[in-house]
């Protein structure tokens, strides 16, 4: 079969910034291994797949090189993107949705992610935690100071052996209208450092809404391709704000 897919910037307003990732829209699912291949040969955090409803809605899944995704935020900006700005999404993580919002931000509703204090699975804690807490697949390294956070050099194997999904290390922010500085890793998803992850500051919203009195947040992701990510808490929910360029259009012939 061949293949149409959309290559969107998510979490920035300039091509090659943010988080890339892949979209298609197809009238059906193809099998679980094609849609894998597909990611893998895209190479990309993630490659979404949408297929469309009756009622105007999509069922969405996503893949990373190496796995099927529970949740993924750049990506799901990137799918309402590509559907204009908008959209209802059927997922693993239950209905998400899309919607416009001011000055160009695409805003997404997405399940809250409470992080609580946790011991490491299995491997010794990022040099400079000083605190650890863990969401539902997640974990969340507390750090003192955005320049601890910019200046960490990763150590994937050790990463890899807390055995969660992703770790974000997260600090308070340096710069003016920031709220906090974070960097996210996924060696067990295929992914070394992720530019930009929505699903990331699910925890972080309720983690620095907690500590700053605020529920309204700017996230700053300082990846080397850099992502500014929007947050409002609302009671169980994240609201999650994000910009999308489109980049390129990919034709698979497979």
């Amino acid at each position: 079969m061949s293949l149409e897919l959309t290559v969107v910037d998510a979490f920035t307003d300039r091509a090659f910034c943010g988080n890339p990732a892949a979209v298609t829209v197809l009238d059906a699912f193809p099998d679980d291994r094609y849609m894998q291949l597909v990611a893998r040969e895209m190479n990309l955090s993630e490659t979404a797949f949408l297929v469309p409803r009756p009622d105007g809605s999509h069922d969405l899944r996503w893949f990373s090189p190496t796995m099927e995704i529970d949740l993924c935020g750049h990506a799901t900006l990137a799918s309402a993107h590509v559907l204009g700005g908008a959209g209802r999404f059927h997922t693993r993580s239950g209905v998400l949705t899309c919607e416009p919002g001011d000055d160009g931000l695409i805003k997404m509703d997405f399940p809250a992610d409470p992080p609580v204090p946790a011991d490491p699975a299995g491997g010794p804690l990022p040099p400079g935690t000083l605190e650890y807490l863990r969401g539902r697949t997640d974990g969340l390294a507390v750090f003192a100071d955005g320049r601890s956070v910019r200046e960490f050099a990763p150590d994937f194997t050790a990463l890899a052996a807390l055995g969660t999904r992703l770790t974000m290390i997260t600090a308070p922010g340096d710069r003016p209208g920031v709220d906090c500085v974070s960097r996210v890793f996924a060696p067990n998803a295929g992914v070394a450092e992720d530019p930009a992850t929505g699903s990331a500051h699910c925890m972080a919203a309720v983690y620095w809404s907690a500590r700053t009195g605020r529920s309204a947040l700017v996230g700053e992701q300082a990846s080397a391709r850099g992502a500014s990510v929007h947050m409002e808490l609302r009671g169980d929910r994240v609201v999650l704000g994000g910009r999308a360029v489109t980049v390129s259009k990919v034709s698979l012939l497979v």
